[in-house]
Protein backbone atom coordinates (compact mmCIF):
# COMPACT_ATOMS: atom_id res chain seq x y z
CA UNK A 1 0.00 0.00 0.00
CA UNK A 2 1.09 3.84 -0.08
CA UNK A 3 0.83 5.47 2.69
CA UNK A 4 -2.28 7.50 1.60
CA UNK A 5 -3.94 4.10 0.77
CA UNK A 6 -2.84 3.33 4.13
CA UNK A 7 -3.94 6.56 5.86
CA UNK A 8 -7.64 6.36 3.84
CA UNK A 9 -7.80 2.66 5.01
CA UNK A 10 -7.26 3.13 8.65
CA UNK A 11 -9.41 6.24 8.47
CA UNK A 12 -12.13 4.01 6.99
CA UNK A 13 -11.94 1.53 10.60
CA UNK A 14 -10.50 -1.01 8.68
CA UNK A 15 -6.91 -2.80 8.79
CA UNK A 16 -4.51 -1.99 6.29
CA UNK A 17 -0.83 -3.53 5.51
CA UNK A 18 0.36 -1.90 8.69
CA UNK A 19 -0.27 0.52 11.45
CA UNK A 20 0.70 3.89 9.48
CA UNK A 21 2.34 5.78 11.44
CA UNK A 22 3.16 10.05 11.84
CA UNK A 23 6.58 11.35 12.71
CA UNK A 24 5.40 14.70 12.80
CA UNK A 25 9.34 16.50 12.35
CA UNK A 26 9.57 20.28 11.95
CA UNK A 27 12.91 21.12 13.52
CA UNK A 28 14.69 18.02 12.49
CA UNK A 29 14.02 19.44 8.91
CA UNK A 30 16.66 22.10 9.61
CA UNK A 31 19.24 19.62 11.08
CA UNK A 32 18.92 17.48 7.84
CA UNK A 33 20.12 20.38 5.96
CA UNK A 34 22.75 21.61 8.53
CA UNK A 35 20.51 25.33 8.77
CA UNK A 36 19.72 27.21 11.69
CA UNK A 37 16.48 27.16 12.92
CA UNK A 38 15.46 30.82 11.65
CA UNK A 39 17.28 30.24 8.49
CA UNK A 40 15.44 26.79 7.56
CA UNK A 41 12.12 28.44 8.23
CA UNK A 42 12.74 31.31 5.99
CA UNK A 43 11.72 30.26 2.95
CA UNK A 44 9.71 26.90 1.48
CA UNK A 45 11.53 25.33 -0.32
CA UNK A 46 14.10 24.46 2.79
CA UNK A 47 10.85 22.90 4.76
CA UNK A 48 10.59 21.05 0.85
CA UNK A 49 13.67 19.59 1.13
CA UNK A 50 14.12 19.12 4.75
CA UNK A 51 10.69 17.35 4.93
CA UNK A 52 11.58 15.03 1.68
CA UNK A 53 15.04 13.91 3.67
CA UNK A 54 12.83 13.25 6.56
CA UNK A 55 10.73 10.98 5.17
CA UNK A 56 13.77 9.09 3.36
CA UNK A 57 15.11 8.84 6.58
CA UNK A 58 12.33 7.55 8.89
CA UNK A 59 9.73 5.83 6.28
CA UNK A 60 7.13 7.60 8.08
CA UNK A 61 3.18 8.25 6.33
CA UNK A 62 3.05 11.66 5.72
CA UNK A 63 4.37 15.17 4.97
CA UNK A 64 4.18 18.39 7.24
CA UNK A 65 4.01 21.33 5.79
CA UNK A 66 3.68 22.95 9.61
CA UNK A 67 6.19 25.61 10.07
CA UNK A 68 5.73 27.35 13.47
CA UNK A 69 2.73 28.38 15.55
CA UNK A 70 3.54 32.01 15.77
CA UNK A 71 3.49 32.26 11.83
CA UNK A 72 0.05 32.78 12.17
CA UNK A 73 0.15 36.24 14.82
CA UNK A 74 3.22 37.24 12.62
CA UNK A 75 0.49 37.43 10.19
CA UNK A 76 -1.40 39.51 12.40
CA UNK A 77 1.95 41.70 12.64
CA UNK A 78 3.32 40.77 15.42
CA UNK A 79 7.18 39.44 16.49
CA UNK A 80 8.11 36.22 16.38
CA UNK A 81 11.28 35.22 18.46
CA UNK A 82 13.66 32.41 17.82
CA UNK A 83 15.72 29.72 19.45
CA UNK A 84 18.59 27.76 18.47
CA UNK A 85 17.48 24.42 19.69
CA UNK A 86 13.84 24.75 19.94
CA UNK A 87 10.32 26.31 18.45
CA UNK A 88 9.79 29.76 17.72
CA UNK A 89 7.65 31.86 19.68
CA UNK A 90 5.57 34.47 20.03
CA UNK A 91 6.56 37.74 21.22
CA UNK A 92 5.20 40.00 23.91
CA UNK A 93 1.32 39.46 22.98
CA UNK A 94 0.39 42.65 20.74
CA UNK A 95 -3.22 42.74 21.49
CA UNK A 96 -5.25 44.42 24.21
CA UNK A 97 -8.70 44.10 24.74
CA UNK A 98 -9.43 47.73 23.38
CA UNK A 99 -8.11 46.80 20.40
CA UNK A 100 -10.56 44.13 19.68
CA UNK A 101 -13.03 46.27 18.10
CA UNK A 102 -11.27 47.37 15.16
CA UNK A 103 -8.88 44.30 14.92
CA UNK A 104 -9.00 43.19 10.86
CA UNK A 105 -8.04 39.78 10.03
CA UNK A 106 -4.87 39.92 7.58
CA UNK A 107 -6.17 38.40 4.15
CA UNK A 108 -4.76 35.07 4.48
CA UNK A 109 -4.10 34.20 0.96
CA UNK A 110 -1.80 37.22 0.48
CA UNK A 111 -0.07 37.41 3.56
CA UNK A 112 3.39 37.62 3.12
CA UNK A 113 4.66 35.77 5.84
CA UNK A 114 2.42 33.06 4.78
CA UNK A 115 3.44 32.61 1.28
CA UNK A 116 6.62 30.60 2.38
CA UNK A 117 3.38 27.76 3.67
CA UNK A 118 1.95 27.61 0.19
CA UNK A 119 5.30 27.26 -1.59
CA UNK A 120 6.57 24.35 0.44
CA UNK A 121 3.39 22.51 0.62
CA UNK A 122 2.91 22.91 -3.49
CA UNK A 123 6.26 21.23 -3.59
CA UNK A 124 5.36 18.58 -1.08
CA UNK A 125 2.41 18.20 -3.65
CA UNK A 126 4.15 17.95 -6.57
CA UNK A 127 6.85 15.54 -5.13
CA UNK A 128 4.06 13.13 -3.46
CA UNK A 129 1.67 13.71 -6.16
CA UNK A 130 -0.86 11.66 -4.47
CA UNK A 131 0.95 9.06 -2.64
CA UNK A 132 1.55 10.41 0.33
CA UNK A 133 -0.42 12.37 2.84
CA UNK A 134 0.92 16.38 3.42
CA UNK A 135 -0.58 17.60 6.56
CA UNK A 136 -1.34 21.10 6.64
CA UNK A 137 -1.70 23.12 10.41
CA UNK A 138 -4.37 25.98 11.55
CA UNK A 139 -4.29 27.48 14.65
CA UNK A 140 -8.18 26.94 16.05
CA UNK A 141 -9.61 30.40 16.51
CA UNK A 142 -10.24 29.64 20.08
CA UNK A 143 -6.59 29.10 20.59
CA UNK A 144 -4.97 31.62 19.09
CA UNK A 145 -5.79 34.31 21.28
CA UNK A 146 -2.85 32.71 23.84
CA UNK A 147 -0.90 34.39 21.30
CA UNK A 148 -2.65 36.97 20.54
CA UNK A 149 -3.25 38.54 23.69
CA UNK A 150 -1.53 35.72 26.67
CA UNK A 151 -3.41 34.03 28.93
CA UNK A 152 -4.03 35.75 31.34
CA UNK A 153 -5.78 38.24 29.94
CA UNK A 154 -7.37 35.70 27.41
CA UNK A 155 -9.15 34.04 30.14
CA UNK A 156 -10.72 37.06 31.21
CA UNK A 157 -11.90 37.66 27.61
CA UNK A 158 -13.89 34.22 28.02
CA UNK A 159 -15.35 34.66 31.32
CA UNK A 160 -16.31 38.29 31.47
CA UNK A 161 -16.42 40.04 28.47
CA UNK A 162 -18.81 37.97 26.31
CA UNK A 163 -19.32 40.84 23.54
CA UNK A 164 -15.35 41.56 23.11
CA UNK A 165 -14.95 37.64 22.64
CA UNK A 166 -17.31 37.00 20.04
CA UNK A 167 -15.80 39.77 18.14
CA UNK A 168 -12.11 38.29 18.30
CA UNK A 169 -13.90 35.24 17.31
CA UNK A 170 -15.65 36.45 14.28
CA UNK A 171 -12.10 37.71 13.17
CA UNK A 172 -10.34 34.45 14.09
CA UNK A 173 -12.41 32.27 12.21
CA UNK A 174 -12.05 34.36 8.80
CA UNK A 175 -8.90 33.76 9.35
CA UNK A 176 -8.58 30.61 10.31
CA UNK A 177 -10.84 28.80 7.73
CA UNK A 178 -8.76 31.21 4.86
CA UNK A 179 -5.79 30.07 5.50
CA UNK A 180 -7.00 26.05 6.29
CA UNK A 181 -8.44 26.76 2.35
CA UNK A 182 -5.92 28.68 1.20
CA UNK A 183 -3.42 25.33 2.08
CA UNK A 184 -5.73 23.08 0.99
CA UNK A 185 -5.48 24.90 -2.25
CA UNK A 186 -1.70 24.74 -2.11
CA UNK A 187 -2.21 20.79 -2.30
CA UNK A 188 -2.35 20.08 1.51
CA UNK A 189 -4.89 16.47 2.27
CA UNK A 190 -6.00 17.80 5.01
CA UNK A 191 -5.65 20.22 7.97
CA UNK A 192 -4.46 19.97 11.95
CA UNK A 193 -7.02 22.35 13.81
CA UNK A 194 -4.59 22.83 17.00
CA UNK A 195 -7.44 23.49 19.63
CA UNK A 196 -5.22 22.84 23.17
CA UNK A 197 -7.66 25.48 24.85
CA UNK A 198 -10.50 23.68 24.50
CA UNK A 199 -9.15 20.44 26.60
CA UNK A 200 -10.61 19.42 29.50
CA UNK A 201 -6.96 20.31 30.88
CA UNK A 202 -7.46 23.82 30.80
CA UNK A 203 -11.30 24.78 30.42
CA UNK A 204 -13.71 22.93 32.15
CA UNK A 205 -16.19 20.90 29.64
CA UNK A 206 -19.10 22.79 30.57
CA UNK A 207 -17.27 26.24 29.70
CA UNK A 208 -15.91 24.36 26.15
CA UNK A 209 -19.53 23.88 25.25
CA UNK A 210 -20.34 27.29 25.53
CA UNK A 211 -17.19 28.41 23.55
CA UNK A 212 -14.38 26.19 22.18
CA UNK A 213 -17.72 23.38 21.02
CA UNK A 214 -19.07 25.71 18.86
CA UNK A 215 -16.29 28.01 17.22
CA UNK A 216 -14.87 24.61 16.00
CA UNK A 217 -18.55 23.63 14.35
CA UNK A 218 -18.56 26.81 12.24
CA UNK A 219 -15.05 26.51 11.49
CA UNK A 220 -14.69 23.06 10.62
CA UNK A 221 -18.16 23.02 8.49
CA UNK A 222 -16.01 25.80 6.51
CA UNK A 223 -12.71 24.10 5.54
CA UNK A 224 -13.01 22.35 2.58
CA UNK A 225 -11.23 19.48 3.23
CA UNK A 226 -10.83 16.74 5.94
CA UNK A 227 -9.73 17.75 9.63
CA UNK A 228 -8.11 16.55 12.48
CA UNK A 229 -7.90 17.90 16.10
CA UNK A 230 -5.14 18.11 18.07
CA UNK A 231 -5.30 18.94 21.65
CA UNK A 232 -1.45 19.49 21.87
CA UNK A 233 -0.75 16.58 24.69
CA UNK A 234 -3.97 17.88 26.61
CA UNK A 235 -6.15 15.37 27.92
CA UNK A 236 -9.52 14.41 25.50
CA UNK A 237 -11.37 11.47 27.18
CA UNK A 238 -14.12 13.75 29.10
CA UNK A 239 -14.81 15.33 25.87
CA UNK A 240 -14.30 12.18 23.70
CA UNK A 241 -18.48 11.92 23.15
CA UNK A 242 -19.09 15.43 21.78
CA UNK A 243 -16.26 15.67 19.44
CA UNK A 244 -17.47 14.10 16.60
CA UNK A 245 -20.37 16.60 16.24
CA UNK A 246 -17.55 19.04 15.42
CA UNK A 247 -17.07 17.75 12.27
CA UNK A 248 -13.78 16.56 12.87
CA UNK A 249 -12.07 12.69 11.59
CA UNK A 250 -9.12 12.50 14.01
CA UNK A 251 -7.99 13.43 17.17
CA UNK A 252 -5.09 13.75 18.36
CA UNK A 253 -4.68 12.59 22.15
CA UNK A 254 -2.74 12.38 25.02
CA UNK A 255 -0.27 10.30 26.33
CA UNK A 256 -1.63 10.84 30.15
CA UNK A 257 -4.55 9.08 29.24
CA UNK A 258 -5.26 5.07 28.54
CA UNK A 259 -4.86 4.48 24.85
CA UNK A 260 -7.43 1.40 25.25
CA UNK A 261 -10.15 3.68 26.86
CA UNK A 262 -9.52 6.10 24.14
CA UNK A 263 -9.84 3.98 21.60
CA UNK A 264 -13.67 2.33 23.30
CA UNK A 265 -14.77 6.10 23.52
CA UNK A 266 -14.21 6.89 20.03
CA UNK A 267 -16.81 4.21 18.81
CA UNK A 268 -15.35 3.74 15.47
CA UNK A 269 -16.77 7.69 15.05
CA UNK A 270 -13.15 9.41 15.85
CA UNK A 271 -9.75 8.20 14.51
CA UNK A 272 -6.93 8.71 17.41
CA UNK A 273 -3.69 9.92 16.48
CA UNK A 274 -1.12 9.09 18.95
CA UNK A 275 -0.01 8.47 21.65
CA UNK A 276 3.67 8.36 22.18
CA UNK A 277 5.22 10.97 24.75
CA UNK A 278 7.20 13.83 22.96
CA UNK A 279 8.87 15.41 26.30
CA UNK A 280 10.19 11.67 27.96
CA UNK A 281 11.33 9.94 23.97
CA UNK A 282 14.17 12.54 24.26
CA UNK A 283 15.81 10.00 26.99
CA UNK A 284 14.33 6.89 25.59
CA UNK A 285 16.78 3.57 24.55
CA UNK A 286 16.09 1.84 21.72
CA UNK A 287 14.60 -0.90 23.50
CA UNK A 288 12.38 1.39 25.65
CA UNK A 289 11.18 2.97 22.53
CA UNK A 290 10.23 -0.31 20.99
CA UNK A 291 8.90 -1.21 23.83
CA UNK A 292 6.69 2.10 23.72
CA UNK A 293 5.38 1.46 20.10
CA UNK A 294 4.31 -2.68 20.93
CA UNK A 295 1.92 -1.14 23.59
CA UNK A 296 0.57 1.49 21.88
CA UNK A 297 -0.77 -0.87 18.83
CA UNK A 298 -1.22 -3.73 20.95
CA UNK A 299 -4.05 -0.99 22.85
CA UNK A 300 -5.23 1.10 19.40
CA UNK A 301 -4.44 -0.71 16.21
CA UNK A 302 -6.93 -3.50 16.34
CA UNK A 303 -9.66 -2.39 13.65
CA UNK A 304 -7.81 0.43 12.33
CA UNK A 305 -9.22 3.71 13.36
CA UNK A 306 -5.59 4.54 14.62
CA UNK A 307 -2.48 6.47 13.42
CA UNK A 308 0.52 6.16 15.54
CA UNK A 309 2.52 9.48 16.84
CA UNK A 310 3.95 11.61 19.57
CA UNK A 311 1.09 13.43 21.23
CA UNK A 312 2.02 16.69 21.19
CA UNK A 313 2.05 17.43 17.43
CA UNK A 314 5.75 18.01 16.90
CA UNK A 315 8.75 16.19 17.46
CA UNK A 316 11.01 17.94 20.03
CA UNK A 317 14.36 18.84 18.73
CA UNK A 318 16.33 17.19 21.23
CA UNK A 319 14.61 13.58 20.47
CA UNK A 320 17.75 11.59 18.68
CA UNK A 321 18.23 10.07 15.49
CA UNK A 322 18.23 7.26 17.11
CA UNK A 323 14.93 7.14 18.87
CA UNK A 324 13.11 7.93 15.77
CA UNK A 325 14.65 4.99 13.64
CA UNK A 326 13.65 2.52 16.74
CA UNK A 327 9.99 3.86 15.98
CA UNK A 328 10.34 3.06 12.39
CA UNK A 329 11.59 -0.34 13.42
CA UNK A 330 9.16 -0.99 16.03
CA UNK A 331 6.45 -0.05 13.66
CA UNK A 332 7.77 -2.51 10.69
CA UNK A 333 8.18 -5.68 13.45
CA UNK A 334 5.27 -5.02 15.25
CA UNK A 335 2.56 -3.06 13.39
CA UNK A 336 1.88 -5.62 10.34
CA UNK A 337 -1.77 -6.74 10.16
CA UNK A 338 -3.26 -9.16 11.19
CA UNK A 339 -1.58 -7.96 15.06
CA UNK A 340 0.33 -9.96 17.08
CA UNK A 341 -1.38 -10.55 20.48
Amino acid sequence: MTPMQRVLTTLGHEEPDRVPYFLLLTLHGAKELGLSIEEYFSNGQNVFEGQKRLREKYGHDCYYSFFYAPIEVEAFGAKVIYSEDGPPNSATPFLKKEMIPTLQAPDAKTAPILQKVYEATRLLKAHAKDEVPIIGVVMSPFSLPVMQMGFEAYLDLIYNEPKLFDQLMDVNMKFCIDFANAQLEAGATAITYFDPISSPTIIPKEIYLKTGFKIAQQSIAQIKGATATHFASGNVLPIMDILPQTGTAVVGVSTFEDLGELKKAAKQKLSLLGNLNAIEMRKWSVEETKAYVKEAIRKGGKGGGFILAENHGEVPYFVQEETLLAIKEAVEEYGNYPLQD
